[in-house]
């Protein structure tokens, strides 16, 4: 009875082992575990793995549980302006972190048969003239199926830039005076 014990025994650590080698043999090692890659104090290794992405802080986890962030977006005074110049438009799209604005076609009466649509890239958040793209289309239809879209260019970009510009420009001028106060 007791050789019966002793060879389940053996047999049950035997498989034990040989499973463990199979499955330790398909690792190349654990990914990472180079300690000669780390630094060796802690802090410096936290702040590594936050910025690869490798890990996160429970007081950051738990502040914002909305899914995003979006108190900056009123104070960036060029996505202000832009949205309080176009403000008549019904709008398509508005992505603040993608930094796009489109509106949707808008025509002044029923009966024309022409419409515009605004389309506002920011490629930055300083109030300058190369920090906006922005493309206006007109479409003009025959009848309701037969219609040609085309961008236009010229004066009414020139002008809704500048326009976005000056009023951004004022914004901007108004935070500075608040601070001061």
């Amino acid at each position: 009875m007791k050789i019966k014990l002793y060879a389940t025994h053996y047999l049950k650590v035997l498989f034990i082992l040989i499973l463990s080698g199979l499955l330790l043999s398909g690792c190349n090692g654990i990914p990472g575990a180079d300690a000669r890659k780390f630094p060796d104090d802690p802090k410096l290794r936290i702040k590594k793995n936050l910025e690869e992405g490798r890990g996160f802080r429970v007081k950051n986890a738990l502040k914002n549980r909305s899914g995003g962030v979006f108190e900056f977006a009123s104070s960036n005074e060029l996505w202000r302006a832009s949205l309080d110049i176009i403000d008549f438009m019904p709008l398509t799209s508005v992505n603040y972190s993608g930094g796009i604005i489109i509106t949707d076609w808008y025509s002044t009466d029923q009966s024309s048969n022409e419409s515009i649509k605004i389309s506002i890239r920011f490629l930055s958040n300083e109030i300058r003239s190369d920090a906006l793209d922005i493309k206006v289309f007109n479409k003009k239809c025959l009848t309701e199926t037969n219609c040609v879209i085309s961008e236009k260019s010229g004066n009414i970009t020139i002008e809704l830039k500048q326009k976005i510009l000056k009023t951004a420009a004022i914004y901007e001028k108004e935070k500075k005076d608040k601070k001061k106060k």
